[in-house]
């Protein structure tokens, strides 16, 4: 799941993993992303710090309750204080380099043991 208010970045992004054979959804803001979140289970989240409704960090708990074993990435444009992202897996910053990100969620995903 992506979550990013950016249109660009959602669109982007989910043409470079679906390439890759992964099943994308795609959120623009945190209320979005809670009703998906309700009603599905994720192996990876990327979500941007600054949402429009909410700081990205709300959503943590929700990510957790309904797919614990999830990886959570949090990726923002600004520059963000390490213990204002409690919770999340990674923090990167934008802009984000699509291979760099695929080989990370790959190593992480092994390292859960998640085959997707």
């Amino acid at each position: 799941m992506i979550i990013d208010d950016d249109q660009a970045i959602l669109r982007t992004f989910m043409r470079i993993f679906q390439k890759k054979g992964y099943t994308v959804t795609v959120a623009a803001k945190g209320k979005e992303a809670i009703e998906k979140l309700n009603n599905n289970h994720f192996d990876v989240t990327l979500i941007d710090f600054c949402l429009p409704d909410m700081e990205g960090t709300k959503l943590f708990p929700m990510i957790d309750h309904s797919s614990p074993k999830a990886l959570k990435i949090m990726w923002s444009g600004k520059i963000v204080p390490p213990e204002n992202i409690t919770g999340a897996d990674v923090l990167l910053g934008k802009p984000i380099q699509p291979d760099k990100l695929l080989s990370l969620i790959d190593n992480k995903l092994k390292n859960k043991n998640i085959e997707l």
